[in-house]
């Protein structure tokens, strides 16, 4: 009968599709299959974009008119800034993941992120450093931008600790895990660090409304950003690959010992 929707299949609800989606990629050689080409892929693509906002922002840019030449370290500190808070929050999707979908590489993923994760914090740290001598007149204040994100690599530096001992024991990875959800209470807090205190880092520049920073120095940012993005996105691939490939030996020499 015309207009019968009887027969029509139901659609299934997204969450039921996100979830068939993550068992898909649940099969270690399934997610290899797909992780090598990916990686050699965002490599290139990260270093080509890293060195054409590195060229843009060098020589495609005027100084700042308070700052000078010191401006130009921006186009580091930013995207640094933006992975260090990006892969606490890769690492608190993966603990969801593993907490409550049971996804088998979840906990690959989350320890993969948290190395590269810790080096772009402390990147982060060690370019407002040098962005805040000449600004500021001091290599270090203890400013709520400043503490939050040191905060933030002490936390990095205890789940790669925690992840190991875990690993170590045979853990199942819920501690970890757990750990990397209670983490995330952090980035709130680095967030609106600038508006909750009065502190000397300067308030947020950059917003859904528009920037407070000049459009001849801001265009060469979204490049850096998407640049050090790819290149994150295959340093976790390769880690993740390497993670897999050793527990892959480790369980082949265990069946050999007990052979």
């Amino acid at each position: 009968m015309a207009g019968n929707t009887d027969d029509v299949p139901e659609k299934p609800p997204y969450s039921r599709v996100i979830v068939a989606t993550l068992h898909t990629l649940a099969n270690p050689a399934r997610f290899l299959k797909i992780a090598r080409p990916l990686t050699g892929s965002f490599l290139a693509l990260g270093i080509a974009l890293i060195a054409i906002a590195v060229w843009a922002g060098l020589s495609q840019t005027p100084p700042d008119y308070l700052q000078g030449e010191t401006v130009r370290i921006l186009y580091i500190h930013v995207p640094a800034a933006w992975l260090g808070m990006g892969g606490w929050s890769g690492i608190a999707v993966a603990s969801l993941s593993l907490i409550v979908w049971r996804h088998p590489l979840a906990q690959v993923a989350a320890r993969a992120i948290a190395w590269p994760g810790a080096v772009f914090t402390a990147l982060c740290l060690a370019t407002g450093s040098i962005w805040g001598r000449p600004t500021w007149g001091t290599w270090w204040q203890w400013d709520g931008r400043l503490t939050s994100m040191l905060l933030l690599l002490f936390v990095y530096l205890g789940y790669i600790a925690l992840a190991r001992a875990d690993a170590d024991r045979g853990g199942d990875g819920r501690i970890p895990a757990l750990y990397g959800l209670a983490g995330t209470a952090l980035l709130p807090v680095i967030r609106y660090s600038v508006v909750w205190w009065n502190t000397l880092h300067q308030g947020q520049s950059i917003g859904l409304t528009g920037s407070s920073i000049d459009r001849s120095l801001l265009w060469p940012l979204p490049i850096a950003l998407a640049g050090f993005t790819f290149l994150f996105a295959a340093i976790v691939l390769m880690r993740m690959r390497t993670l897999l490939a050793q527990a892959k030996a480790e369980a082949r020499m265990r069946r050999m010992a007990r052979a």
